[in-house]
């Protein structure tokens, strides 16, 4: 079993609806066994990233989203969730801003996790 680290998008995992919170904990479960072994359809690479090893998360769907979640395996080999949304309707503009906020934040998560210099 993999370790996963949710604090980073708590609060966006607690406002998803009860049909999308199925799909994302589902998805997460899958995560949690497999680690890094899980891949397409469920796991994709994200590029354009400073982090070449991000990824993204792609639940199921509704039909009325296209969640995804951003995250990393961090030194301890902790899938580290880092930003979660719905780019629906948004998508090359959903990545850009949340690629960005990902790496700001896992970064943050290294120098208080890991103390971890980054400059």
């Amino acid at each position: 079993m993999w370790q996963i680290e949710m604090e980073p998008i708590k609060d966006w995992l607690d406002g998803l609806d009860k049909q999308t919170a199925y799909q994302v904990y589902a998805a997460l479960d899958l995560l949690r066994e497999r680690g890094p072994n899980l891949k397409r359809p469920l796991v994709g690479k994200i590029e354009g990233s400073i982090i070449g090893s991000m990824k993204e998360l792609r639940p199921g769907s509704t039909g009325r989203s296209e969640v995804r979640i951003l995250f990393v395996f961090d030194p301890e080999r902790k899938a580290v969730l880092l930003v979660g949304g719905d780019k629906q309707n948004k998508w090359n503009k959903w990545y850009k801003t949340a690629i960005r906020e990902a790496e700001r934040r896992y970064i943050r998560w290294l120098e208080e996790q890991h103390g971890k210099d980054t400059k």
